[in-house]
């Protein structure tokens, strides 16, 4: 899936931090082949419109995976077949009334079957396939950024 030894987790400052202030969301990297090539869907987010893949936060009942598949229906309307084994994991800042937040990243390829033209947030967000490398280089994240450049489809 993701070639391990090419991704470097960068340092997140945790000083300070309490043990709820750490958090945790999932995330999905929507796949499929095209025409024999490898795309991604990427996504951008409602608010600064940057290039992201779907995550969210952890669902009562849900695995990660299963949380992973249900942002990516949400956001992008995916249907397709979620993988259990995380392709990598990525850090980023989010503002939660007004305070940034270190929060962690686990990512699920999910071979996407069909795009469906009415989910929850459909008009909210563009969406574009596009290859993994050209991908990578949209995302502000630079470990989102390897697990896009060494992402193989799970077998």
């Amino acid at each position: 899936m993701t070639d391990a030894k090419h991704i470097v987790l960068k340092p997140v400052d945790m000083s300070g931090l309490k043990k709820r202030e750490l958090r945790t969301q999932f995330g999905a990297l929507c796949w499929r082949e095209h025409m024999g090539k490898l795309e991604v869907l990427m996504i951008t987010s409602r608010t600064s419109k940057r290039w992201v893949i779907p995550k969210g936060w952890p669902m009562n009942g849900a695995t990660a995976a299963e949380a992973a598949a249900t942002e990516a229906w949400e956001e992008a309307g995916v249907v397709g077949k979620t993988s259990d084994q995380c392709a990598g994991i990525y850090t980023y800042h989010k503002d939660l009334g007004g305070k940034s937040v270190p929060v962690v990243v686990a990512v699920f390829p999910v071979r996407v079957k069909k795009l469906k033209k009415t989910y929850p947030e459909a008009g909210l967000r563009k969406l574009r396939w596009m290859k993994p490398s050209k991908a990578a280089g949209l995302v502000a994240e630079p470990e989102l950024r390897g697990i896009l450049k060494a992402f193989r489809p799970p077998a």
